[in-house]
């Protein structure tokens, strides 16, 4: 018997369907996720809204992201296969809170509004909510059946609590050695970083070892045809991603590129499902640099390579939280516990700690490593705060949008005065949330 085709459904968009032998799926954190299904015509979909309504800033205008624009569209594509709205029944997913509930604060309850714009919507062309699983602070998975027209909610990660290892397989610790011996990023993205730090950027510098690595070239190739910069022409070789990128934004995923193999791939450990690690740093790399470019806070090369490493120290740790899966994700997604507090009971030292030494043993600028080292504590950072503020805000925009890539959990008992280091308030989260670059939401690299 052939398996289910599943189709991902990423934030901002919708899919319509009749019935077939397919599934549609959205991973949910603060979004919220809408299925709606005529059973009688045999026609259903899925939608996956980022944000309640539109903010006005001047971005490419996809009203399918909001509630408020994409609901109505969302209605009027199963009308147009058919359905009759005295027919839809609604199921209703996600807007889980950015931050604790304990600040009051209804900027951090975005996730909320979303839900309530949802509810006035179907309340208004009277479809009915059947089932319902919504706010808190877990992530959700969705899954709408286009056979059975049956939709499964579920917690993202979640494993049952017999998958608990027992106490002669508890992961040991990290060693010395094991940290020293990680291998380190590849040559040619250290001197492009240094070209970054320095701000001398200059492509013949490294022009020769890119063409010269086919496997670094095939992968910037895939990277410039990849959703994520949606470029409009086809790229074919490094000369066309030149005169398509500019040598700024061509060395920016060179250096990504070259990571890619760098991060572990599988599905276990922090990651999700496959080449999470990877995809988050990419994504990271984009939200950092596009929060430097609207606060001006640190410049923007800089703020896109911070992001893109800020994990690094995951990649020693990531063995050992594979075996024990289960424990992390109730501590983390369950409990709330922050991942670093989480990390340091169970292995005595955090990923943050860890990253900050590879940084320091692979001599990474020092704005570099205060970021990779603080992020989850900003506060805490001496020599780049206003830079490791704004990669916290973009991990946790990632982690809180982009639900489904890593086990994560970050801090946000005191985000307010992060954000207001950094010249921002909790009134404007709709608006940084907006900035996430809209490929960021796609499948990062095509498979």
């Amino acid at each position: 018997m052939s398996s289910i085709r599943s189709r991902s459904v990423p934030s901002g968009s919708y899919v319509v369907s009749a019935a077939n032998r397919g599934r549609l799926e959205a991973h949910l954190g603060t979004c919220v996720g809408v299925t709606l299904c005529d059973r009688d015509t045999g026609v259903g979909g899925l939608i996956h809204l980022l944000l309640p309504e539109p903010t006005g800033i001047d971005r490419s205008w996809r009203p399918e992201c909001y509630a408020s624009t994409g609901l109505p569209l969302f209605v009027q594509a199963l009308h147009d296969l058919g359905a009759s709205t005295s027919r839809l029944e609604a199921c209703v997913a996600g807007g889980g809170l950015v931050g604790p509930m304990e600040t009051g604060d209804v900027g951090f309850d975005l996730g909320g509004r979303t839900l309530e714009a949802v509810e006035r919507a179907l309340d208004r062309e009277g479809i009915p909510i059947c089932q319902s699983e919504t706010g808190g602070c877990l992530g959700y998975s969705m899954s709408l059946d286009l056979f059975t027209w049956g939709t499964e909610i579920r917690p993202i990660g979640f494993q049952p609590e017999s998958a608990l290892p027992n106490s002669e397989k508890r992961p040991s610790r990290p060693s010395e050695q094991s940290i020293a011996s990680v291998r380190p990023i590849p040559q040619v993205a250290l001197k492009i970083l240094r070209m970054i730090r320095e701000q001398k950027l200059n492509l013949l510098d490294v022009a020769h070892e890119i063409r010269e690595d086919q496997i670094l070239s095939a992968r910037v190739i895939r990277l410039c045809n990849s959703s994520l910069f949606g470029l409009r022409g086809h790229v074919d070789s490094i000369d066309r991603a030149l005169v398509l990128l500019g040598e700024r934004r061509l060395l920016q995923l060179v250096v990504s590129a070259s990571l890619e193999g760098f991060y572990p791939e599988h599905e276990q450990g922090y990651s999700l499902c496959k080449g999470g690690l990877y995809r988050h740093a990419l994504g990271t790399a984009m939200v950092t640099q596009e929060l430097a470019q609207f606060t001006g806070r640190a410049l923007t090369d800089v703020a896109y390579t911070a992001g893109l490493l800020h994990d690094i120290g995951k990649v020693v740790l990531d063995q050992y939280v594979a075996a024990t899966y289960p424990l992390f994700y109730r501590r983390t997604q369950v409990d709330g516990v922050d991942l670093v507090d989480v990390e340091r009971d169970t292995f005595g030292v955090a990923h943050t700690r860890i990253g900050g030494r590879l940084a320091e043993q692979w001599s990474l600028p020092p704005d570099l490593t205060d970021a990779i080292r603080f992020h989850h504590r900003p506060e805490e950072a001496s020599v780049a705060p206003e830079l490791t503020h704004l990669v916290y805000l973009a991990d946790l925009l990632m982690s809180r949008f982009l639900a489904g890539q890593l086990l994560e959990r970050s801090n946000t008992r005191r985000f307010a005065i992060r954000l207001k280091r950094i010249g921002l308030t909790p009134s404007q989260l709709p608006i940084l949330v907006d900035l996430i670059p809209r490929g960021v939401f796609d499948t990062v690299v095509p498979g």
